[in-house]
């Protein structure tokens, strides 16, 4: 979960994170579509001024807390997101 400052309060994104082969898909509010944008991730995530700002959470938690952050869409399913992440070897 992303919180806008390090007193934490509602949440404001999430960035679902395959850190072994870094990938990253992440809510792009503007897109109102997850997409993926490990970039976007690993710059915010590997940034001291964030530290605070961010927290590991289980998916059961995440699927509470996804559609108030992206108004009712919810986290794609462990299947779905696999499909967005690359394939090792492949391309």
């Amino acid at each position: 979960m992303l919180y806008r400052s390090e007193q934490r309060g509602e949440p404001a994104g999430l960035f679902v994170v395959e850190a072994m082969n870094g990938h990253a898909m992440v809510w792009d509010h503007r897109r109102r579509a997850w997409t993926y944008n490990p970039g976007l991730a690993a710059r915010f995530l590997d940034d001291h001024r964030n530290f605070d700002r961010y927290e590991e959470v289980d998916r059961q938690t995440a699927d509470r807390l996804v559609p108030g952050l992206t108004g009712g869409v919810p986290l794609p399913d462990e299947a779905s997101i696999r499909s967005v992440f690359p394939q090792e070897g492949v391309g």
